[in-house]
């Protein structure tokens, strides 16, 4: 079904001291890095199983060896997130669903939605923010000067897209990873998976440093 459908995940390169800075302490900055690059992994795995016209990768950086084939590249735009969010789909043709890197626990699944009977998909994360965002035209101004990073996130975009007359089909809330726990309850989601595994590596050290505060 979503082979008609455009799926983006918007990312950063998962080096130390640029990603997962709210998981340090009690990871190193270089633990953090690794356990992005497993979440961006996961989730580039999951869009790459899923049925699409087109895969793109909006990246802050450049790619590695976590990119599996048949993605496009391109570089996000100057700006808030809002800009940058509302670039990536200025750039897409046809209907489109946009992810981030912050969910390892997504699945095909979630994933290939179909817009018969309806004109958006909007995927509320935990934390008021939201994880998935489809659009069957895509249209930026819809994201622009939504206020992003705060508890409202969620409500005001999917307000938005309310306002502006669209249908609008909800897919299930999913947690981020933030912290340290936000990790822990997302791995165990998700027990076979890269992250997870990354998990298990790195939180013996991590819980270790912790108790010795």
């Amino acid at each position: 079904m979503t082979a008609t459908t455009t799926l983006l995940v918007i990312a950063k390169e998962p080096r130390p001291g640029r990603v997962k800075t709210r998981l340090t302490p009690p990871f190193t900055t270089a633990e953090a890095a690794a356990l992005a690059e497993a979440a961006l992994a996961d989730t580039l795995a999951a869009v790459a199983a899923t049925p699409a016209r087109r895969r793109v990768l909006v990246l802050d950086g450049a790619p590695g060896r976590w990119l599996p084939p048949g993605f496009d590249v391109v570089p996000q735009c100057a700006g808030g997130l809002d800009e940058r969010l509302a670039d990536a789909f200025a750039g897409c043709a046809g209907p489109a669903l946009l992810i981030g890197m912050d969910t390892p626990q997504v699945t095909p699944d979630l994933l290939d939605v179909d817009f018969h009977d309806c004109d958006a998909y909007f995927g509320p994360a935990e934390d008021g923010g939201f994880w998935a965002l489809g659009l069957a035209r895509p249209e930026p101004a819809l994201l622009r000067g939504v206020p992003m990073s705060t508890p409202v996130t969620g409500a005001v975009q999917r307000e938005r897209l309310l306002t502006a007359g669209l249908r609008v089909r909800d897919l299930p809330p999913l947690r981020d990873v933030d912290t340290a726990a936000d990790a822990r309850a997302v791995a165990a989601l998700a027990p076979d998976g890269r992250f997870a595994a990354r998990l298990a590596a790195w939180a013996p050290a991590a819980d270790r440093r912790r108790a010795s505060r």
